[in-house]
């Protein structure tokens, strides 16, 4: 009901619509249309009741509600099935209970907060309330177990795409998944599956955007490596038009994947690629070298040319990459 009341709203912005006409086109009384307007109040929606006309929608909340997604959704599949809360401990590990459970390909997990948001390599991923996007989708692609550390790769270039849509950003990709913007980071993706033998059940990609966050909402050891997207923009934007657009962009590129496999999705990651060229530093388990960043091959592998001539493939999460400056230790 109170979607409904959202909807005639919206389509009603240029003037009130009265309380009278809303309870006749939804067949409720005046009093419930009240009590769910003062309901939207509470959620942040500003109305304001003009006296003999009705009610007038003002302003919207800075929220992820599901209402405000489906408002602004262009896609056909991706995100029509949404579980919204305000603060949870990961929204990875709720998308993976419901998968679990059972759902559609395409459900979003997304929320305003994460207690025990999670990274790659086990390392921790800062979500502070209001201040960012923090969302994770549940897939369930027809491809090989094999295949999806490309899912990774095809939700950076979605993500980074959208992202680069905001006048003045221009942000890229640090293999494999790192999204960097003036030099430091600003999304984090995190990919999860559950897989039988030759068979995925579900992918779950978790991603974390900062959009607006300050330095505040950083422990002091990492605020010189946290940016965020109004950090660089030009002009205003809003947290679930920026979202959709990811969500739409995920969409495109995971049909295209499905239909003609990944190495146009690949192709597109180079174009973002910050990496590719790059004189780096790998630190593998068992041993650090120097090379240069040369490409990255059919399977979302960097290849590195090392500084001895040797060519080396470097897999994702097994390693740390950083541009290398120099041999003494200097790293951005």
């Amino acid at each position: 009901m109170r979607k409904r009341i959202l909807e005639l709203l919206r389509n009603n912005q240029n003037a009130p619509l009265s309380g009278e006409d809303i309870s006749r086109q939804l067949e409720v009384s005046r009093t419930a249309i009240w009590k769910h307007i003062q309901a939207l109040k509470d959620e942040g929606y500003e109305i304001e009741s003009v006296p003999k006309k009705g009610y007038l929608l003002k302003e919207l909340p800075d929220r992820l509600y599901p209402a405000e997604i489906n408002a602004h959704l262009k896609t056909k599949w991706l995100g029509r099935s949404i579980c919204y809360e305000d603060t949870i401990d990961s929204s990875n590990n709720v998308a993976k209970i419901i998968a679990n459970q059972g759902c559609e390909n395409g459900l979003l997990v997304v929320c305003e907060e994460q207690t025990g948001g999670k990274g790659r390599l086990q390392r921790g991923w800062i979500s502070p309330h209001h201040h960012g996007i923090w969302f994770s989708v549940v897939l369930k692609p027809p491809f090989l177990p094999e295949e999806a550390p490309k899912f990774t790769l095809l939700a950076a270039v979605a993500v980074v795409k959208a992202i680069n849509k905001v006048k003045g950003v221009h942000a890229a990709i640090k293999w494999p998944n790192d999204i960097l913007l003036l030099g430091r980071k600003m999304v984090g993706i995190l990919t999860e599956m559950s897989a039988e033998f030759g068979h995925i059940n579900y992918v779950v990609i978790g991603t974390g955007v900062n959009t607006n966050g300050v330095p505040e909402d950083y422990p002091e050891e990492v605020r010189d490596l946290a940016v965020s997207v109004c950090d660089a923009a030009e002009e205003p934007f809003t947290r679930v038009e920026l979202l959709c657009d990811m969500l739409k962009n995920m969409e495109d590129l995971y049909e295209l994947a499905v239909e003609k496999g990944f190495d146009a999705v690949l192709d597109e990651w180079r174009k973002y690629s910050c990496t590719i060229g790059q004189a780096v530093k790998v630190i593998a388990p068992d041993k650090t070298y120097f090379g240069k960043a040369i490409d990255i091959d059919s399977e979302g592998l960097l290849i590195v040319e090392k500084d001895d001539g040797e060519i080396e493939k470097v897999v994702a999460g097994d390693v740390s990459i950083r541009p290398a400056a120099a041999k003494d230790g200097a790293y951005a």
